[in-house]
């Protein structure tokens, strides 16, 4: 008689009581533990979640403490509803892991909610079986279905007990990452592309030697993947070789810190902040909203201008023309005193006015001045000088001439 049976037999003469007891006990003090250590938990744990049940340690809690209680009872008498929350809590343990990991290493991955749900699907359709005692069965009949590769012959089982022991030393690779990036490198790590930098090798050796341990762990040979390694050469020594010199390009980046997230560049004349840098390629946002995918190879060996790697600073520069009738030192102190006044223009170094030129119809004066905020914009802070430059002119009663041409007029002679 299999738990199920047993629990409805049991549900029928009333005798649940006590298990519904001891179970909601196992669960009240998961949950009290939870909630006395994960108070000060921050919202991305992985072990508290983003409530005090929401992560690993309360289903992981629950499972230990039932298990406990089924073995300890057990002993003297059947406790099918203990029997029946093991294999649920086991699922939702799984479950639980997998949401949080895959949430915290690829937040906005389509592809991992994906693999969560695949996932879900499969841990709750083996707790049924084991509930039901059909889980054996099922595995005894995996174990006949045989593949034959070459000489070789591999049984559906061990297809699927390959996958998911892959896939869970996998999850334990990007646990480790995720919280080595959490707890270490945002205390000892200022630079936001160091950390990162620090983050992506951190996260592609734990996956490599979890992927070597997963294949270790289903019986492949490791020495046959010598030949899967040359073979792997060839190709990105030809077809991947673009492939392969950007993911480098990435990390050369990311080491020497030539573009720091942050920075603001001009590539290509699209001038925007550095948003995101990639292994493959970097995110350049422009004010405007756009975004350009550069690859990082484009930006090891071509020209980039990059607005704040040494100085954030920026000159920027605006021309005025007046009558030749106007005082030409008191439109100095008019310009100067309409570049002091906008907000963005720095002090130090301070603005200055050129005159550029005798025009044809006005005295041409150029009006220059820095900021300190390039990443955003200077098409605003220009306009709001030119606006005070405008009605400092116009309070003066100085004069903008318009463009004036004389045309003489040839007489023919008769």
């Amino acid at each position: 008689m299999n738990a199920l049976d047993l629990l409805l037999r049991d549900v029928g003469h009333g005798a649940l009581a006590w298990e519904v007891a001891v179970l909601s006990g196992c669960l009240a003090v998961a949950w009290g533990v939870c909630w006395l250590l994960g108070r000060r938990a921050p919202p991305d744990s992985i072990w508290f979640g983003r409530g005090t049940i929401d992560g690993v340690l309360f289903p992981m809690l629950a499972l230990g403490l039932t298990y406990s209680a089924r073995v300890g009872f057990g002993s003297f008498r059947e406790v099918p509803l203990l029997r029946v929350a093991v294999p649920v809590l086991v699922a939702l343990v799984g479950i639980r892991l997998l949401a949080r990991v895959f949430t915290v290493a690829f937040p906005r991955s389509a592809f991992a909610r994906l693999m969560e749900r695949l996932f879900s699907w499969v841990a709750w359709i083996a707790a049924v079986l084991w509930i039901l005692g059909l889980l054996p069965a099922v595995l005894d009949e995996m174990e006949a279905i045989r593949f034959s590769f070459g000489k070789s012959e591999i049984s559906l089982l061990a297809i699927v007990q390959g996958v998911l022991s892959s896939g869970l030393v996998m999850v334990l690779a990007l646990w480790v990452a995720s919280a080595l990036e959490r707890q270490v490198l945002r205390d000892t790590v200022s630079d936001l592309s160091l950390r990162k930098a620090a983050s992506n090798a951190i996260r592609a050796t734990l996956l490599l030697l979890g992927f070597l341990f997963a294949l270790s762990a289903v019986g492949v040979d490791l020495t046959a993947l010598s030949v899967l390694g040359g073979a792997l050469g060839v190709g990105l020594g030809f077809g991947l070789q673009k492939l392969a010199a950007n993911y480098v390009s990435g990390f050369v980046i990311l080491a020497e810190r030539s573009l720091r997230i942050g920075d603001t560049v001009r590539v290509d004349n699209f001038e925007g902040v550095v948003a995101d840098i990639k292994t493959r390629y970097t995110l350049i946002r422009s004010l405007s909203g756009r975004e350009s995918i550069v690859p990082n190879e484009k930006l090891i060996t071509e020209r980039i201008e990059n607005l704040s790697l040494a100085d954030p600073k920026v000159l920027l520069s605006t021309e005025v023309g007046v009558s030749y009738d106007a005082d030409a030192d008191q439109v100095r102190e008019i310009l100067l005193e309409a570049a002091r006044g906008a907000p963005r223009v720095i002090a130090e170094p301070g603005p200055g006015v050129q005159l550029v030129k005798f025009g044809s119809s006005a005295l041409e004066f150029k009006l220059v001045f820095w900021i300190a905020d390039p990443q955003n914009g200077s098409g605003a802070v220009i306009s709001d000088v030119n606006f005070r430059v405008l009605q400092g002119l116009r309070a003066a009663g100085i004069e903008i001439p318009y463009p004036q041409q004389v045309v003489h007029e040839a007489r023919q002679r008769v």
